[in-house]
């Protein structure tokens, strides 16, 4: 199998089929586009997501912190906690461990959650660090969000920009190579899209807002990808409108210099919502008026997944392998 996430198909016939046992106090299992599990603990719930970082060379003690917080908000919580498991090939220094450490503990002072526990090891099983989070929130049990609640007819907004982490992993990584061809002022640009990879914010506040169907954070796939995952979820269609989709100049550049798309980049920090058409406004209204950019892109249907673009309608494939492993 390719570079990344493994296939739908996969999943459903490998992963999910064998997963055979089940408790009463699990309300939300493994499902495609699920972003996390959900115990029931009475009155409240307990929501938890796991996420590892192998894509990423720099900064992965951050992004290894908002990638499995920005699942937990997706259900609409703020996350608490985070267990934290690092795995480092031989040959690591303690200053290499001292920087994951940091910028973890950076990211997650920024975001109000505490690093609660894991596991540190030098292990030949790895030729490069790997960090794997889970995250932990509490939510009310009736406030609980998920990525299966689309109804049809639901106007989907997406929050930011399209790219942004896949963009700003290969500004850094690449900076040396890509400042050749592409103005440096350009790439210092992109380089900062990381520090909006954050989703809690908006998480939270769609949460308490009480109005939104269902949410799903983009990651591997790109923002395509996040909606087939979106109405697969929930079992019904989509129709995307591609040229509405938001990307900024340096994204389309970069990508464009790769002979990568960017609407299948990785793209932590932008959140999909589906709401009602009677309430889209109010939840734009409320999330611009936060300072967070949020755009109409996608409406659920009955049945069939379909993009325009140009103008004209063609059938939106499923999650591939994500662009950022054709370059990274």
């Amino acid at each position: 199998m390719k570079i990344g996430k493994v296939p739908t198909e996969v999943l459903k016939e490998i992963i999910f089929s064998n997963i055979t046992h089940h408790r009463e106090e699990v309300l939300v299992r493994p499902g495609v586009g699920e972003d996390c599990g959900v115990v029931d603990f009475g009155e409240y719930v307990c929501v938890l997501s796991s996420d590892p970082i192998t894509g990423a060379a720099k900064d992965i003690g951050s992004l290894a912190i908002h990638i499995s917080c920005n699942d937990v908000a997706s259900n609409g919580v703020e996350p608490l906690g985070i267990m934290m498991t690092i795995l480092a090939p031989v040959g690591t220094t303690k200053e290499d461990l001292l920087r994951v450490m940091t910028d973890a503990n950076e990211a997650a002072t920024s975001i109000n959650v505490e690093i609660i526990g894991g596991h540190t090891e030098i292990t030949d099983a790895v030729n490069r660090m790997i960090v794997s989070t889970t995250a932990i929130g509490k939510q009310p049990k009736v406030k609980m969000v998920s990525s299966k609640g689309a109804q049809v007819g639901d106007a989907v907004i997406m929050t930011k920009h399209g790219g942004l982490e896949g963009v700003s992993i290969i500004a850094t990584d690449l900076y040396d190579i890509l400042k050749d061809k592409i103005d440096e002022a350009v790439l210092e640009r992109a380089i900062t899209f990381g520090k909006d990879i954050s989703v809690v914010k908006e998480g939270v506040l769609a949460g308490n807002l009480g109005i939104v169907n269902s949410m799903h954070d983009v990651t591997e796939g790109g923002i395509l990808g996040a909606l087939w995952e979106l109405a697969e979820a929930s079992e019904l269609g989509i129709v995307v409108e591609g040229d509405a989709i938001p990307f900024m100049e340096e994204t389309i550049e970069i990508c464009s210099s790769l002979s990568i798309d960017p609407m299948r980049l990785i793209s932590s920090g932008v959140m999909v919502m589906t709401v009602s058409q009677e309430n889209k406004n109010q939840l734009l209204t409320t999330l611009r008026e936060a300072g967070i950019d949020a755009t109409e892109v996608a409406t659920i249907t009955e049945e069939n997944r379909k993009i325009r673009l140009g103008g004209e309608l063609v059938p939106l494939d499923p999650p591939r392998e994500d662009e950022l492993y054709k370059v990274i």
